[in-house]
């Protein structure tokens, strides 16, 4: 990073350059600061360590954003989160991984419609009963052979499956189940396997320095390390039994949060980050990296209930996942203002206490970050693209070009 790009990430810099740039505007609005994705990018790149990352475009929600990081040397396909989603941007890029197993009919026959398409799609199975349900879709020889990627549970599990760390996704999960399932797939025709993914999301999407609470963070960084050690293993002889049945073009795993150590892996060929590139909420709260704030979203101040608060507009864009305090937005610029624990980000109104609240004034902006990345693309249609001093360009989201997946 330059050093006038550091000056221009500094709060106090960014909050002067961000309402200049937009002045024009009417709050709520939502931009993308390009100094910020800059160094986002670069520092995914470096975590990588020379491994490709596969864009998670449910972390990103832009067909801009995806396009133009793509054409970045580091960057190679995409990890889709629906079939539907994955026909639309394959009519624009050629490997995309459809991250979940899918029961879309209507999408899986047109998949079967178009031997172009399905080249550049791969599917996401983890199970024989997904194996029926596309054949009963859409039978093997009423298609072209269906790309598809296994899914290996990447969780730790303890004391005989009593203790489960980790996204509860797939049923595949030692190194015998998946030869097992390789074996079922390269026995029935219709179906090509081309990729193994494993999401550690204990350690990927799991904070490990949580503010004010010490003790906890130490044993998540303790769970997280014994994690590491126990799936680098697991995953090798996962991957060695499978590709005993048939050879794979990728082996996937890892999120924003565990680059270096799932790119430390042998096994692995590429990783997967997404939110990485927008530095929301919920990155806080990690020891390895601190992402700049590069998607932001701006309120207008419309209240002064006392002295000490300030009430905007609108902001209750609460992100998904366990309720809590961490799925907030996060009040960014200016510095010093917190939600109010009893009203929280409201449906119409969300007022905010701190220092900086007697500064601001009816009809300043507050600049907040959503808590997950993509998920702030599902309330706006456009995102204002900053460069310096001002918008250099504005980008639909999904929503803004009338997709909505899921």
């Amino acid at each position: 990073m330059t050093v006038d790009s550091a000056r221009r990430l500094d709060p106090a810099a960014r909050l002067d350059r961000l309402n200049r740039a937009t002045s024009h505007l009417d709050p709520p609005l939502a931009v993308l600061d390009l100094d910020a994705l800059q160094a986002n990018v670069a520092d995914l790149l470096r975590r990588a360590a020379g491994k490709p990352i596969r864009l998670a475009s449910k972390s990103i929600r832009c067909r801009t954003v995806l396009r133009q990081v793509l054409a970045m040397p580091g960057f190679k396909g995409i990890l889709g989160y629906t079939l539907a989603e994955a026909l639309w941007l394959a009519e624009e890029f050629d490997d995309i991984v459809v991250g979940y197993p899918s029961v879309e009919t209507a999408a899986l026959r047109r998949l079967a419609t178009d031997p172009r398409l399905a080249g550049r799609i791969t599917l996401m199975v983890d199970g024989i009963e997904q194996l029926d349900f596309i054949d009963a879709v859409v039978p093997p020889d009423q298609r072209p052979e269906f790309r598809l990627c296994l899914d290996l549970d990447a969780s730790l599990r303890g004391l005989g499956g009593r203790i489960h760390l980790g996204p509860r996704r797939s049923p595949v999960h030692t190194p015998a189940d998946a030869g097992r399932f390789a074996q079922v797939i390269a026995d029935r025709p219709g179906f090509t396997l081309v990729g193994l993914l494993g999401y550690e999301g204990q350690v990927a999407g799991v904070g490990n320095r949580l503010a004010g609470r010490p003790a906890r963070s130490l044993a998540v960084r303790a769970m997280q390390s014994l994690s590491i050690r126990e799936l680098a293993e697991r995953r090798a002889a996962a991957v060695a039994a499978v590709t005993a049945v048939h050879p794979l073009e990728f082996v996937n795993g890892g999120g924003t949060g565990s680059l270096e150590t799932t790119g430390a892996e042998a096994a692995v060929t590429e990783l997967a980050a997404g939110s990485g590139l927008y530095g929301p909420g919920l990155f806080d709260s990690y020891r390895a990296f601190s992402p700049a704030p590069a998607a932001l979203f701006a309120l207008g101040v419309s209240r002064r209930p006392a002295a000490d608060i300030i009430t905007v507009t609108g902001g209750g864009w609460i992100a998904s996942g366990p309720t809590g305090a961490d799925r907030s937005p996060v009040p960014t610029y200016p510095p010093g203002l917190k939600l109010v624990p009893a009203e929280g980000a409201g449906e119409v109104q969300t007022p905010l206490r701190g220092a900086a609240a007697a500064a601001l004034r009816i009809g300043d902006r507050v600049w907040f970050r959503h808590a997950k990345a993509g998920e702030l693309s599902e309330h706006v249609d456009e995102f204002h693209l900053i460069q310096d001093d001002t918008i250099a360009e504005t980008v639909p989201t999904y929503r803004g070009e009338g997709k909505n997946f899921i």
